[in-house]
């Protein structure tokens, strides 16, 4: 029981919950870049973005840069593990 304790006890979840456009899935973007999960954030606008947002997986969220499923990314980062979960608006 003690290696399921200790297990939990070093993970970390965040949701980023807000209203439409209030920046979400760009802090999702932050976070993962700021704790090395991403070498290069990802941006939100639509149509012929370079690069999309990692959390904006589907092709309808490519094409106009919104979210519409939630997505749950995870990545070690000073011993713990996060659980990253951004919303759609």
């Amino acid at each position: 029981m003690t290696d399921l304790c200790d297990e939990t006890a070093r993970r970390r979840t965040f949701a980023i919950i807000s209203h439409p456009d209030a920046g979400k899935t760009t802090l999702t973007e932050k976070l993962l870049l700021f704790g090395g999960a991403i070498q290069f954030a990802g941006t939100v606008k639509g149509r012929k973005s370079a690069r999309h947002a990692t959390s904006d997986w589907m092709e309808l969220e490519k094409q106009r840069g919104i979210s519409v499923t939630s997505s749950v990314m995870q990545f070690p980062y000073g011993g713990r593990i996060v659980n990253l979960l951004d919303t759609p608006g």
